[in-house]
């Protein structure tokens, strides 16, 4: 819509940016294609922040977008990813500023295919594919080792060098296959199923060397996941370099950087232990001898103790005690006998003066009826009755005649 104005009566500044800003509303959303050049996402804030670039024109636009729109592509995209954008034109009027306001954001090409890998990884990790829980601890010396790697590859020579020089006498059982293309994804998995039904492979290692995202893209395969997943022998996943991280790297129970770092981390290393074993052997034999010196300090402080150096000294001293003890026993018992025989000889001369026999002795006699009763006086008995008349040597009767 045209808008007359003069140079006797312009418009001001103010106006023509709203008049930008109503013509700009009118316009719906679009999809814009770019490149990503500046990214901000402040912690807590709920509006990302982004540049997006046209390199064959050279001319960029800023965007914003709310944190959750951001967050579903986050792990995907940084500064210089292609992405395409749902956005809604804005006119800010008071700078005169264009920006674009994002629905939704994807990626484009590689940041593509990141984006599936991504979804796919939350997918198996929701199952509960990558928990720490569920891997299996390697042994300390693997008798035979799995390898699956590509033929005559790098990858395979670095793992048998490093292990082999590490520990001689270490076994491999060795699977080539393709590691890249149609064909990766189906022969590896046969490949690891095969070595997991021998019952003497130890641990089973997947390598492989460096390559583009496209040429690990086999080692992201939900199908050689989940395989690996439900196999008995622990798996070491040992595929590209440090940056490169597949799928296979959460389900393995061992993460490699590197092939060698594979060897490196099942194959112990022969002088390393025999090192260990050394020091070992000191630290126990220096535990030994500090047992066998505190142990002697003991026993020679126990024997310096004046009761075990010299026992019979204790008995020494106690035998002048005992002999004290004896003798006053002896003479205690001795007056407590004297004592008694002295009581007893007095308490039978009073016994022998009291008793009646002696009475007797001296011609008295003692006069008893029939019944045994003593006759005290004259009138307790009767004119011709019988008595008993008892006297020092024996008794005899007697008959009363008046």
């Amino acid at each position: 819509m045209a808008v007359n104005s003069t140079p006797e009566a312009p418009l001001p500044v103010g106006e023509v940016s709203r008049l930008i800003g109503g013509w700009i509303e009118r316009l719906g959303a679009v999809w814009v294609e770019g490149q990503i050049t500046q990214l901000s996402r402040r912690p807590g804030a709920g509006v990302v922040f982004l540049t997006l670039r046209d390199p064959s024109y050279d001319i960029s636009v800023s965007v914003t977008c709310f944190r959750q729109v951001f967050d579903e592509i986050a792990d995907v995209v940084s500064e210089g990813a292609r992405v395409v954008v749902l956005a809604k034109p804005e006119w800010y009027a008071p700078r005169g500023q264009l920006s674009l306001r994002a629905a939704e954001i994807r990626p484009v090409g590689v940041g593509e295919l990141l984006a599936r890998l991504e979804q796919l990884k939350k997918s198996l990790a929701a199952e509960g594919l990558f928990t720490p829980e569920r891997k299996k601890p390697l042994p300390f010396l693997p008798q035979l080792i799995g390898l699956v790697c590509g033929r005559a590859s790098a990858a395979e020579r670095d793992v048998l060098e490093n292990a082999r020089h590490r520990w001689p006498a270490v076994r491999f059982e060795v699977r080539n296959v393709p590691v890249q293309g149609v064909h990766a994804v189906p022969q590896v998995v046969q490949a690891v199923k095969e070595l997991d039904a021998l019952d003497d492979v130890d641990v089973i290692i997947v390598a492989r060397g460096g390559g583009s995202v496209e040429d690990l893209l086999p080692f992201s395969d939900e199908q050689l996941v989940r395989a690996v997943a439900s196999c008995r022998t622990p798996v070491v996943s040992a595929i590209g370099h440090e940056p490169d991280t597949p799928l296979l790297d959460y389900v393995a129970d061992l993460r490699a950087s590197t092939p060698t770092d594979a060897a490196k981390k099942v194959v112990p290393d022969v002088g390393e232990e025999y090192e260990r074993v050394r020091a070992l052997r000191d630290r126990a034999r220096r535990c030994v001898e500090s047992f066998l010196q505190r142990e002697e300090r003991g026993l020679a402080q126990a024997l310096a103790r004046p009761s075990i150096e010299d026992p019979q000294r204790m008995i020494d001293e106690r035998a002048d005690h005992v002999s004290s003890l004896v003798d006053r026993g002896r003479r205690t018992l001795g007056h407590l006998l004297d004592r008694a025989d002295s009581e007893l000889t007095h308490t039978h001369a009073r016994v022998v003066a009291l008793s009646p026999a002696a009475t007797l002795q001296r011609g008295y006699a003692v006069l008893q009826k029939a019944d045994g009763h003593v006759v005290r006086a004259p009138d307790e008995v009767t004119a011709q009755e019988t008595l008993r008349a008892r006297v020092a040597e024996g008794e005899f009767t007697v008959r009363v005649d008046a």
